[in-house]
Formats: structure tokens, C-alpha cells, sequence
């Protein structure tokens, strides 16, 4: 029996969110797993970084700088990696943004920024992948979820973060589903707390610490550490995992 494939050699995939945090690191790692790699976020110095230093790498990369909740943009975003690139077969949806606010206080225009950003940029994300995908008739989409989307953390008040990040996870089983027979597979990984420019804003300092005594490995991940996970999810090593929620934190969830 030959060993499990997890190389990415000759394929090209769009990483949204490319310019920090996770989003920077999975389209580093997709590159060091042989794959080209466009690199989707706003404009801005991070976006750059990340495409030089996947070219420093040795492979080819692309910036497409776009916002995850225009469909125009992301429409041509995807058109630009196919043209400079080659027929897009993986993506990851990394772009997200956290806040906190008391839910009895939170306006409608910051609960409606964190669901636009981190639930429909997913999803049209997603549509506007999926419709190359499709027309190649095959695929394979990560979208970065978080353990909020299945437990509420202690002492954060993100009604709107928690609610969008468990509707990524629904979603991701339901366009699962709805690609199963067109060759995509969809999953999503659930992140527990990890270093990320979201986890050491202000509102959040004084607790991670509480946030390291409470995980059972008692730390923080770093971002590299998704890497793998994603890498996994979207290879041929997992090409019988779809609609799977793929929970990485350190094990949080288990006390």
C-alpha cells in the first residue's frame, strides 16, 4: 500500500485572508507543499509579504486584492489566479474579523460588519470558487471556522462572532452536500485560541492568560500549527473527508 499523498505538487489554490494571521500562514505552508498559491485580503503591505516571500520560496504566487463581501471582486480575483495561474482546484477562506460588545448594547451596524466579513464573505467566497471548481469537476474548500462556532467562550461578549462562525460550520457541511456529486469536498477547521492579530487585541489581553490555563496543552496555538490541518484537508490524504469540521485546539473543547 502506498503512503498517504499530503503534497499539493502542480496545483494552485486561493487563500483569502493571505495577508496575516492565519490566512498568511496557510498560503506560506500550501507553498511549501508545492502548490502556486493567490493570496486574497485587502490591499495593503501584508498582501505583498506574503506573495514575495511564497516567490522567494521558489513558487509562483499572485496577489488579488479584493473585499470577501463583493461578489464582483472575488469573482474576478478567482478569474485572475486561473489566467496568471492555471485551473484553480483548492481554496482556503481564512479573512475574518472578532469584537466585543455587551449583546444588549452591540448596534446593528457592528453585529452586521462581523456577519457580512466572517459568515457571507464565506459563502461568496466559497460561490465564486465553487464555480470554477465546477466547471473542472473538481475541488477542494477549507473554511476556517473556530471552537466559538460550537462552544461560547468564557468572558467574551461576541454574540455576533460566535453565531457566524457555527453558521460557517453548517455551512460548509451543507455546500459539502450539495457538491458531494460534482467532485468538490468541502470541510472546515475550528480553531481553538491562537496567537493571531484578533486574539492579542485590546479587549482580549488581560485574558490569555485564562485563555492558556483553560486549554490543556497551556498555550495558545501558533498560526504555523494550522497549517497542517489545512494541508491535510485539502490533499488526496483526505479524499474521503467532506462535511467534516476538523477541531484543532489544543483540546479546549474536551473540559
Amino acid at each position: 500500500m502506498d503512503a498517504p499523498d499530503f503534497r499539493l505538487d502542480a496545483r494552485v489554490a486561493l487563500v483569502t485572508g493571505a495577508g496575516s494571521g492565519i490566512g498568511r500562514a496557510v498560503a506560506l505552508g500550501l507553498a511549501a507543499s508545492g502548490a502556486d498559491v493567490a493570496c486574497l485580503d485587502l490591499a495593503g503591505e501584508g498582501l505583498s509579504a506574503t506573495v514575495a516571500e511564497i516567490e522567494a520560496g521558489g513558487r509562483r504566487a499572485v496577489a488579488v486584492p479584493a473585499d470577501v463581501t463583493d461578489p464582483e471582486g472575488l469573482a474576478a480575483a478567482v478569474a485572475r489566479t486561473e489566467e496568471e495561474l492555471g485551473e484553480l482546484t483548492l481554496a482556503v477562506n481564512c479573512a475574518g474579523i472578532a469584537n466585543a460588545a455587551p449583546a444588549e448594547e452591540m448596534s446593528l451596524a457592528q453585529w452586521q460588519k462581523v456577519v457580512d466579513i466572517d459568515y457571507t464573505g464565506v459563502f461568496l467566497s466559497c460561490q465564486a470558487e465553487a464555480r470554477a471548481m465546477l466547471a473542472h469537476g473538481r475541488g477542494s474548500i477549507v473554511n476556517i471556522a473556530s471552537m466559538s462556532g460550537s462552544i461560547v467562550n468564557r468572558g467574551l461578549l461576541q454574540a455576533h462572532y460566535n453565531s457566524a462562525k457555527a453558521a460557517v460550520i453548517h455551512l460548509s457541511r451543507s455546500l459539502a452536500m450539495e457538491w458531494s456529486d460534482r467532485g468538490i469536498r468541502v470541510n472546515s477547521i475550528s480553531p481553538g485560541y491562537t496567537a493571531t492579530p484578533m486574539n492579542t487585541r485590546p479587549e482580549v489581553a488581560e485574558q490569555v492568560r485564562q485563555f492558556e490555563a483553560d486549554t490543556p496543552l497551556g498555550r495558545m496555538a501558533g498560526v504555523g500549527e494550522m497549517v497542517g490541518p489545512a494541508v491535510f484537508l485539502l490533499s488526496d490524504a483526505a479524499s474521503f473527508c467532506t462535511g467534516v469540521d476538523l477541531v484543532v485546539d489544543g483540546g479546549f473543547t474536551c473540559w
